[in-house]
């Protein structure tokens, strides 16, 4: 995707996130267990800070023991948190996307500013989900193409860090379909810990077919698989989905 789509997400689902926090900060948030929507806040705002380091340097940042200052409350972690989503979208904006940069990927055509746009707007998406969720109806990721490169992500990002624990459930195939935009991924789950991912159409063990913000939200954990009525191997998807969840 072009980095201003990124960028543009950025911008308007960091905004929607203070929106929805203001006056309800100490709300739980339902799909982020044991956290209130300060903390919610605090932990977003301090990633957007440490990414807006990485950007500015081209190394790891070192985080704090603490996700921001614990006397910053209301109001004030909330006007810090729209300053640092403001510096945020400002170094992204100015830095060209294909600049080297560390990150955590462990592929080298990943290390570059490029792989933060992305990161930082999947990111930031999610947990705007995960605020409105706890104040009031979310709206859907999207557009529509960006939750569908939200799921390209989960499934060829985060699935291949090598710290994680190999996949150890049941060898099958699940078929996930985007709905409302051109999307479709066969997973290739082995015996042996390995998952391959094509982006084809296939008959797969279970399938699982639906908007592509609400397949994003099932892999992120934040919806059931159940809302959509998977057909088949109804087994296979959640052991894989519990393993995903874990890493």
């Amino acid at each position: 995707m072009e980095p201003t789509v990124y960028l543009d997400a950025l911008r308007g689902d960091g905004s929607a996130l203070s929106r929805a926090a203001r006056g309800a900060l100490d709300a739980p948030v339902p799909s982020c267990p044991g956290w209130s929507v300060t903390d919610l806040v605090a932990h977003v705002g301090q990633v957007h800070r440490d990414k807006a380091g990485i950007v500015r340097t081209g190394r790891a940042t070192q985080r704090p023991p603490r996700a921001q200052d614990p006397t910053v409350t209301g109001d004030a972690l909330l006007a810090w948190y729209d300053e640092g989503l403001a510096d945020l979208v400002a170094v992204l904006a100015a830095t060209d996307p294909d600049q080297p940069t560390w990150t955590w990927s462990r592929h080298a055509a990943d290390a570059r500013v490029a792989f933060w746009l992305r990161r930082m707007a999947h990111e930031t998406a999610v947990h705007r989900w995960d605020a409105e969720r706890a104040t009031g109806s979310p709206l859907p990721i999207g557009p529509p193409a960006l939750a569908a490169d939200g799921v390209d992500e989960v499934l060829e990002v985060w699935m291949d860090d090598p710290d994680d624990p190999p996949y150890a459930g049941a060898a099958g195939t699940v078929h996930l379909h985007a709905s409302d935009t051109p999307g479709e991924w066969v997973l290739r789950l082995g015996a042996d810990g390995g998952v391959e991912v094509a982006r084809e159409h296939e008959h797969a063990d279970v399938a699982l077919r639906g908007p592509a913000s609400d397949l994003d939200l099932v892999l992120w954990g934040r919806l059931p698989a159940s809302a959509l009525g998977p057909l088949g191997d109804v087994t296979l998807l959640d052991g894989f989905l519990a393993w995903l969840s874990g890493n």
